[in-house]
């Protein structure tokens, strides 16, 4: 670790670097609350990967969730997710009292609207402590609003909107507030001061449990990889505080909405319903909406997976109308501009790009032009093809390896849903004897590890050799999603150790 606190061999990944390390996102960890969170299991976590040789820990967007718990979806690319606060740090440090935290939350999946309403009431009770706090608590709080009233205010003001209308789109607010009228924001800030005040009371505890976990990661050498959507939600902070940005109409909806056109996977493509970005309005401001988002998860994390990377490049625009992504066009994004601003701004780019699908050329010749490490995905890589791009003999080293992704089924899934022809093509390509769906996830590690890619990773569901049931995501499908917990036993496994022995046989451990 340098003298900073920062960590070293972030992207782009220097020639004969070799790491490792696991996906897992904060809300899977184990504990006793109903979710996870930024506390003692996320350190209990990192010791975990340090101690088996791991050297990075990739989460996913850690923002608000809106309905469904999508953190693609986020109500805020600056805030952090409020029901990841930590209860056993709040009583740590004096916010409440250990009876407090006495309700515990069975394992298993998460129940977002009980583990909601506990952690607002554990909130609640901090708020009011925080009244009563000594001035160097008031003063630590008072420095947090200022360094990042940026985005906090129009955040906290647009929350306490949310409460007062319900949890209601913003569209459906009185006509004034949604076109940010001056007198109608002034008149809400002098009638919602208190919640406003709470909003960004619940953000500083929020930072202080986030910084707590990232200073633990880089003292013990493991790095965090955030993620950034490269879209905001329609019904989020940003599109309602800075709407110039994003392609609206007078009445604030939008134009047009993202999606990707149809492909071998949808005949009808898919329509994500985002808000697309107007660049030219970022262009005239040097892109500092968006380097100021990025900045702010770097206050977290040490590199960055910039989600659907081609939509630099050129995005797939639909018009808001319609009810398939087929008549939507290529829209061309911010190119290499983009890119040249944020390094000018930061001085460097620690990101890894999310390159999947149909990739045309010119979204490869943007990201080879900076450096930036690719996504390359092994449970594709099986069609037959020796030119397959995911199969490791074609691998270029700045890249990074994944088994699988969020989105993907468990590689024990994947396998089992295969017809017999196609597994036999598996063990072809890898040139290996048949395998048993209970060893197949621990094959595509170890090839992935002994790659030429820089970095290789493994979702946590692969390490521990899960089935079906703790898939995260499944694209396209409302309901049912993100809500695997990884019980608390199960990090216990001797896959661990496994998992090190390997990662010491493929030379993917860092010296310290």
């Amino acid at each position: 670790m340098s003298e900073d606190g920062s960590v070293g061999h972030i992207p782009p990944f220097p020639d004969g670097y070799r790491g490792s390390g696991i996906l897992l996102h904060v809300t899977s960890l184990p504990g006793p609350y109903g979710i996870g969170d930024f506390g003692p299991e996320a350190i209990r976590w990192i010791d975990l990967l340090h101690e088996n040789g791991q050297s990075w820990w990739q989460v996913l967007p850690l923002g608000p969730t809106g309905k469904g718990g999508s953190p693609y979806l986020p109500l805020s690319s600056f805030a952090i997710n409020e029901i990841l606060v930590s209860p056993d740090w709040l009583v740590e440090d004096g916010w409440i009292s250990a009876s407090d935290v006495e309700r515990r939350i069975p394992e298993g999946k998460v129940d977002f609207e009980n583990v909601t309403v506990f952690k607002y009431e554990l909130l609640e009770k901090a708020w009011t402590n925080f009244l009563e706090s000594n001035a160097a608590k008031q003063t630590s709080y008072q420095e947090f609003c200022e360094h990042h009233a940026h985005w906090l205010e129009d955040y906290a003001l647009f929350r306490a909107l949310k409460v007062k209308y319900d949890d209601a789109d913003f569209l459906t607010w009185p006509q004034e507030l949604v076109n940010r009228d001056r007198n109608a924001i002034q008149a809400a800030h002098g009638e919602l001061a208190t919640l406003v005040r709470k909003f960004r009371f619940f953000q500083y505890l929020m930072a202080g449990h986030a910084g707590r976990v990232r200073d633990h990661a880089r003292a013990k050498n493991v790095r965090i990889v955030g993620d950034v959507p490269i879209y905001v939600s329609a019904e989020s902070s940003e599109a309602w505080a800075n709407p110039s940005l994003f392609m609206l109409d007078k009445d604030k909806r939008p134009k047009f909405v993202a999606g990707v056109p149809p492909d071998y996977f949808s005949a009808l493509g898919q329509l994500w319903g985002n808000p697309v970005y107007n660049w030219e309005a970022h262009k005239r401001n040097n892109y500092r909406w968006f380097i100021d988002r990025l900045l702010s998860l770097l206050e977290y994390a040490d590199a960055i997976r910039l989600d659907h990377f081609r939509g630099f490049a050129a995005a797939w625009n639909v018009p808001a109308d319609a009810t398939t992504a087929v008549d939507g066009a290529w829209v061309p994004g911010p190119g290499a501009e983009l890119f040249e601003a944020i390094r000018s701004e930061t001085g460097s780019l620690p990101y890894i790009v999310e390159d999947l699908g149909t990739i045309t050329k010119d979204v490869y010749e943007l990201r080879d032009q900076f450096e930036l490490p690719g996504t390359l995905v092994l449970q594709f890589a099986f069609d037959g093809d020796p030119n397959n791009f995911y199969l490791p003999e074609n691998y270029a080293h700045n890249a990074v390896v994944y088994t699988g992704t969020h989105d993907n089924a468990t590689t024990r899934q994947w396998y089992e849903e295969l017809p017999e022809s196609a597994r036999e093509v598996v063990w072809q390509m890898l040139q290996i004897e048949p395998v048993a769906p209970e060893e197949v996830a621990w094959q595509l590690i170890r090839t992935a590890w002994q790659s030429d890619a820089a970095l290789a990773i493994a979702p946590l569901q692969d390490v521990l050799n899960l089935d079906g049931e703790a898939r995260m995501n499944v694209p396209g499908e409302a309901d049912g999603n993100w809500n695997w917990r990884c019980p608390s036993e199960l990090l216990d496994s001797h896959y661990f150790g496994r998992l090190k022995e390997v990662t010491q046989q493929s030379n993917r451990i860092e010296k310290p």
